[in-house]
């Protein structure tokens, strides 16, 4: 068999490419064996292991572009098109063009554009402040909450929070019709985590780094402006 080494290769998951595609992710994984067998490609660098729920485990694989070009020729025009999409995106997030410091009138616009970068950075934190500390008196930092625990620190019922949540999207998987369940990527951005009840049910429970999240957007669009205002005064 042939190997594949993909050491400081940019790289996709296959769970990115199941939240992508919306693809079942054990249906990405059978995909991603099925062609590592088809092309006779020796590659167990590119399998791992993620823990999530309850202590539950599931396998994972990270492929490089050629790999995920190869996997989804099979799929579907616009999943193709939305996983090249991101593709574009990663790679232009890598890419860095360095200014030629050789030009004296170049190295000195860099330097000014650096300058004016730290300004505007500092700025945004004395702006932020604020907002900061008031989160830091809002999370309980070491609590798991529901949804009602979330909506009831904003007076506002778990009904209208998960409506909002909906609306916005990217929070809970819509593809699963019996109860709520959180996103791949709401999981990896360790904003959310799924537990069992002692019957044996699937709970979102918000992180606290999701509460401060969610306080943020209900706060963009106004919905908790005026207990943010009367804890300013």
């Amino acid at each position: 068999m042939k190997p594949i080494v993909h050491e400081n290769e940019l790289t996709m998951s296959s769970l990115e490419i199941s939240e992508i595609t919306g693809k079942r992710h054990d249906h990405v994984i059978r995909d991603i064996s099925n062609m590592l067998v088809t092309l006779d490609i020796d590659a167990p660098q590119i399998w791992g292991t993620q823990i999530y729920g309850n202590n539950n485990t599931r396998k994972v694989a990270l492929l490089n572009k050629e790999l995920t070009i190869t996997l989804i020729s099979g799929y579907d025009v616009k999943m193709r098109h939305a996983i090249t999409k991101r593709w574009l995106e990663l790679e232009n997030k890598q890419s860095v063009t360095l200014p030629n410091f050789t030009n004296p009138a170049e190295a000195a616009r860099a330097w000014a554009d650096e300058v004016e970068q730290k300004q505007v950075a500092e700025q945004q934190l004395i702006e932020q402040k604020p907002k900061v500390e008031f989160y830091d008196n809002l999370v309980e930092r070491h609590a798991l909450m529901t949804a009602t625990q979330v909506a009831q620190k904003h007076n506002i019922s778990a009904v209208k929070l998960n409506r909002f949540l909906e609306e916005i999207g990217g929070v809970y998987d819509g593809r699963v019709k019996r109860g709520r369940v959180f996103t791949q990527s709401f999981i990896q951005q360790k904003l959310g985590e799924l537990k069992q009840t002692e019957l044996g049910y699937s709970q979102a429970l918000f992180t606290p780094a999701a509460e401060m999240w969610v306080a943020e957007r209900l706060y963009s669009e106004g919905i908790v402006s005026s207990s943010y205002k009367s804890w300013m005064q």
